[in-house]
């Protein structure tokens, strides 16, 4: 199995399908092509038919989209999504809602781990979708968070969909408070994230984002 991704201090799409895969438990060869150089498209495109990553090849299939990368691997592991019907349904539209929307806490807080924004990138627009991932938060703890940390108590989809989130958070300073908060503390902490966010600081390439806020 390989999961191509590209840079870990701006990718979060790839942060999510690389996230998946380590907590299911998966071996696979990263391969990770910096986003935005000379020559990135093309090697990207020898990978992934969309021109874009993530993309998982396993053993010769081909997955892209980190959505169905994330369902792929929840039918090789369904410990990647609820064993409740009604839990397993709400943490398929909580990511779903997070993969197809919140337009403007991306455009306005892309994500960046090795930058300090905090206090920047707020509108009114990015606001209003920072209560509305506050309120999933806060729904999810309280409504199906009792077995563990995480949205769902263990470890899901879900929780690797908002993963950027919690480095964007961090980046422009954004504290929830309450079961939020603390949801928000349990994905820092997460091994693998911290490990993600090692070999983020660790990366040289810079894109136009770098500059956004100077």
């Amino acid at each position: 199995m390989k999961l191509i991704i590209g840079n870990k201090n701006y990718s979060s799409w790839s942060l999510r399908a690389w996230l998946a895969a380590r907590e299911g438990g998966f071996n696979f060869e990263e391969i990770r092509i910096p986003l935005f150089i000379p020559g990135s498209r093309e090697r990207i495109l020898s990978h992934s038919p969309s021109g874009k990553v993530p993309c998982l090849n396993d053993h010769g299939f081909t997955v892209w989209d980190s959505l169905a990368i994330g369902e792929y691997l929840a039918e090789k592991n369904p410990a990647l999504l609820p064993e409740d019907a009604a839990a397993r349904a709400i943490a398929r539209a909580v990511t779903a809602e997070m993969h197809a929307g919140f337009q403007n806490l991306r455009s306005r807080m892309p994500m960046n781990v090795r930058k300090d924004y905090t206090g920047f990138g707020h509108s009114p627009e990015v606001d209003a979708d920072i209560a509305r991932i506050i309120a999933i938060w806060t729904d999810c703890r309280a409504r199906f968070g009792n077995d563990g940390p995480y949205l769902f108590g263990r470890f899901s989809l879900a929780d690797a969909a908002f993963a950027p989130v919690a480095f964007r958070f961090q980046t422009y300073g954004v504290k929830p408070e309450g079961e939020a908060g603390q949801y928000l503390a349990t994905l820092l902490a997460n091994p693998h994230m911290q490990d993600w966010a090692v070999a983020a600081r660790a990366e040289t390439e810079s894109i136009p984002e770098e500059d956004l806020y100077g």
